[in-house]
C-alpha cells in the first residue's frame, strides 16, 4: 500500500474499526442476554446495529468515492424490492460486487436484514466478519460433504425472520478472472456445455439447496447482472478508499419461486440456463454499453449513510479529545509508542481488508478439473472479501 494511499485510508480505518468494535460489543451483549429470551427481538435490534456498521461502507461507495449505480429493471420489481423475502443470484465480476448488493439493499430499506453465503474464513475478519456472524450470515467450508447440513439448517433458520430479507448467492463460486474463464471454457468444451464468454459455469448444489429449503417462504428470485461501462474504471476497494469514482450498471429480473421446476435436476438446469442467458446479456451490454431491454430506474441516493458517518465521526472525535485531555497518553514515550502501534494495527487491518477483497487473490475455481462432481460444489458470495 503506497504511503499516500495509507494517509487517506488510515483515518477512514480508525473510524470504521473503532465504531465497528463498539457495534460488535453491543451485538455480543444482545446475543448473550437478549437472544436466549427472544430471537425475534434480538434480530430486530441486530438489524439496526448491523446497519450502523454497513452504512459506513455504503457512505464510502456513495459519498466518498461517488460511485454511480444505474439500475435497469421494471417498476414492479422496484416496488417490491425490500418488501418481500428474496433469493438474490448474481454474476461475480468485480472486487466490490458484495458492496453493490449492500447499496441496493440500503436503497430498498433492507440493508440490516441482508445476508449471504460466505466462505468460512470470512467470519474471522475483525469487525466486519464478526458482525456478519452476529447477523446470521451462512459460512461454508467449500466442501459439500461438510456444508450440506450447515447450509440446510442455516436456510431453515431464516423461515421465521421478522423482516423482509435478501439472501445473496454468487453461484459461480468465485470471482471472474481470465484464468478462471479459460478453465471454465475448457471444462465446458470437455462436457459438451455452452462455452461461456463473460461468466463462469454455475455450481448448482448450493442453489438447488436454497430453492428446496426456501421455496415455501421466499416468493421471488432476483436475477442480478452486473457490468462496468467501457468508459468507467473497474471499481475496487482501494480505489473507493482513494475516492476514485466509477459507474456500475445493474440489471435485475424478478422470477417467481413458484415458477421454478419441482425436481432438483430441473432447478439445477434452470440455474444453468439463467447463466447462459446472462452471458448473452453481457455480450449485448459490451456492444451497446447499456442494458437496453429494461428501463433505467432512479433509486436515488439516500442521505442516511452520510448522517450515520457524520454522527460516528463527531462521537469518536469528541470522545478521543476528552480522553486525551484527561490522560497523559501522549506525554510519555510509552504512550506515544502505544498510539503509534494502534495506528499501525489499523493500517494493517485495512490492508488485510483490501487484499481480501481483490479478485486476483481469490481462490481458483476447480471447474477445469474435468470432474463433473466439482460442478455441484456449493456456491458462495463475497467469498474473497
Amino acid at each position: 500500500m503506497a504511503i499516500g494511499a495509507a494517509l487517506i485510508i488510515l483515518p477512514l480505518g480508525v473510524l470504521f474499526f473503532c465504531s465497528g468494535l463498539i457495534v460488535n460489543i453491543i451485538q455480543a451483549i444482545c446475543f448473550v442476554f437478549i437472544r436466549p429470551l427472544s430471537k425475534s427481538t434480538y434480530r430486530k435490534i441486530n438489524r439496526q446495529l448491523a446497519e450502523l456498521l454497513w452504512l459506513e461502507l455504503v457512505w464510502i461507495f456513495d459519498w466518498w468515492a461517488g460511485v454511480q449505480i444505474k439500475v435497469f429493471t421494471d417498476k414492479e420489481t422496484v416496488r417490491l424490492m425490500g418488501k418481500e423475502h428474496a433469493l438474490v443470484i448474481c454474476n461475480h465480476r468485480s472486487d466490490i460486487d458484495w458492496l453493490v448488493g449492500w447499496v441496493l439493499a440500503q436503497r430498498s430499506g433492507c440493508l440490516g436484514s441482508a445476508v449471504a453465503v460466505m466462505k468460512k474464513s470470512s467470519k474471522f475478519l475483525p469487525v466486519i466478519g464478526w458482525s456478519m456472524w452476529f447477523s446470521e450470515y451462512l459460512f461454508l467450508e467449500r466442501s459439500w460433504a461438510k456444508d450440506e447440513n450447515t447450509l440446510k439448517s442455516g436456510l431453515q433458520r431464516l423461515k421465521d425472520f421478522p423482516r423482509p430479507f435478501w439472501l445473496a448467492l454468487f453461484v459461480e463460486g468465485t470471482r471472474f478472472t481470465l484464468p478462471k474463464l479459460l478453465a471454465a471454457q475448457e471444462f465446458a468444451a470437455s462436457q459438451g456445455l455452452p462455452i461461456p464468454r463473460n461468466v463462469l459455469i454455475p455450481r448448482t448444489k448450493g442453489f438447488v439447496s436454497a430453492v428446496s429449503n426456501m421455496r415455501s417462504f421466499v416468493p421471488a428470485i432476483y436475477d442480478v447482472t452486473l457490468a462496468i461501462p467501457k468508459s468507467s474504471p473497474p471499481p475496487t476497494m482501494l480505489n473507493l478508499f482513494k475516492g476514485k469514482s466509477s459507474v456500475v450498471h445493474v440489471h435485475i429480473k424478478r422470477h417467481l419461486m413458484k415458477e421454478l421446476p419441482e425436481t432438483e435436476d430441473g432447478v439445477a438446469q434452470w440455474c444453468k440456463d439463467i447463466f447462459v442467458a446472462k452471458d448473452a446479456l453481457l455480450d449485448k451490454h459490451m456492444t451497446e454499453d447499456t442494458f437496453s431491454d429494461q428501463e433505467l430506474q432512479d433509486l436515488g441516493r439516500p442521505k442516511k449513510s452520510l448522517v450515520v458517518v457524520t454522527s460516528w465521526a463527531c462521537l469518536l472525535i469528541s470522545g478521543a479529545l476528552k480522553f486525551l485531555q484527561r490522560s497523559s497518553l501522549l506525554s510519555s514515550r510509552k504512550g506515544i509508542a502505544f498510539a503509534v502501534s494502534s495506528l499501525a494495527v489499523v493500517t494493517l487491518l485495512m490492508y488485510i481488508l483490501i487484499r481480501f477483497s481483490q479478485s486476483e487473490r481469490s481462490t481458483t475455481a476447480k471447474v477445469a478439473a474435468a470432474k463433473p462432481k466439482c460442478e455441484g460444489k456449493p456456491s458462495e458470495t463475497g467469498d474473497d472479501k
